[in-house]
């Protein structure tokens, strides 16, 4: 593994650079942030700074966004229209731009680290990288620019852009590619990164349909029930759960094949160029380990929700109930691999079919199944 570190006066300088970009944050827009919106600001700041005080790549990639999304809100000039008029909008930074380049960047990710798995060529698999921060970057930037866009539309309409199922696959996009960027460099492996982009490029596939077949992507008022300050924390903390546990499912389908690949050939491809197993064991359970706690906080968060909408912080509704199987199948992975050792292929099984539980929990309760919940049905 490598442990990267930065000098005091380079962490310091950060800081001090997530601070001035805050303040200037506040500056511009403190007249439509609400307090809690004004609290996730400063929340992010501070996040920010710790994150990338040892971290190169997320340095830069907080620092163009926060550039490319200050430049295309600037051109909008307080005028929606301009979106088709202006160049660097209309091609490129309106927030439906800006997703099209993001897809579009993500499905070249995942066939570029799939060729250089298979070509064995670490140049390939540095452009995979290369591409998915890219993708990642230009998410963000489309839900930075969304977020305005959604005021210039009517102050009545403004709001942080996690709040249909259209907005979170975007964000599920960026998470577990974020997520995926962090172990990548932490491990030192790229052979990973076709088989975690997989999963990406299918919520990818999700959003386009949904943007074409259900025109998803239009900017709606929030319904009564999601004009809450906990939507804003809630959410991203559900959503960095989901993409830590897409991740860790499909390292285990990867661990899988490379078992499955070491008993038939030892010396074949997948058996010689993925990492080795104990490394994607460790992973697994480091990325169960981190979704189990922000998909904790959420569900904790939820109730207090729930509590102050609906009168009470349980009610057994059908997404409460699959919320609350998701939380005690990954519990009880947790309680096996700490307590009893369990690891290996039977633990990578049960990985990739917690992610279906998951699936059906987020998207399955939508379709098939009515309750409190039903403003997010598809």
């Amino acid at each position: 593994m490598l442990t990267e570190t930065s000098s005091p006066l380079i962490q310091w300088l950060w800081r001090g650079v997530m601070t001035i970009a805050g303040i200037i944050l506040l500056t511009m827009y403190y007249d439509v942030f609400d307090y809690y919106e004004v609290g996730i600001v400063v929340l992010t700041a501070v996040c920010m700074a710790l994150i990338g005080q040892n971290w190169m790549g997320i340095r830069w990639y907080i620092v163009v966004v926060g550039f490319v999304s200050l430049f295309a809100v600037q051109r909008y000039a307080n005028d929606l229209s301009q979106a088709n008029s202006d160049f660097f909008l209309n091609y490129m930074l309106a927030s439906q731009s800006a997703f099209m380049w993001m897809s579009a960047l993500f499905v070249m990710a995942t066939v570029t680290y799939f060729a250089g798995l298979f070509l064995r060529s670490e140049f390939t698999q540095k452009v995979g990288t290369a591409l998915t921060w890219s993708a990642s970057a230009m998410g963000l930037i489309g839900l930075m620019v969304r977020w305005k866009e959604s005021y210039l539309i009517g102050p009545d309409v403004g709001h942080i852009p996690v709040s249909n199922l259209y907005e979170v696959f975007i964000l599920f996009a960026i998470i577990t590619s974020i997520l995926y960027l962090f172990y990548e460099r932490r491990y030192q492996t790229r052979a990973l990164g076709g088989f975690v982009l997989l999963v990406i490029s299918s919520a990818v596939a999700f959003q386009l349909w949904y943007t074409f077949e259900r025109q998803a992507h239009e900017i709606q008022p929030l319904v009564p029930a999601l004009q809450s300050y906990w939507m804003k924390i809630h959410v991203p903390a559900n959503f960095v759960g989901y993409g830590a546990f897409a991740m860790a499912a499909m390292i285990g389908v990867a661990y899988i094949l490379k078992s499955w690949r070491e008993s038939v050939n030892p010396q074949g491809l997948l058996a010689t160029t993925l990492p080795d197993k104990t490394v994607m064991d460790d992973l697994m359970y480091k990325s169960i380990a981190l979704g189990f706690a922000f998909f904790t906080l959420a569900t904790i968060l939820g109730a207090l929700w729930a509590a102050e909408a609906w009168g009470g912080y349980w009610s057994w509704d059908p997404k409460e109930t699959w919320a609350l199987i998701v939380w005690l199948n990954y519990a009880a992975w947790l309680h096996m691999r700490m307590t009893k050792g369990w690891h290996g292929t039977p633990m990578a099984w049960w990985a990739v079919i917690g992610l279906f539980v998951t699936i059906f929990a987020f998207l399955g309760v939508n379709m098939f199944l009515s309750g409190l919940h039903s403003y997010g049905t598809l």
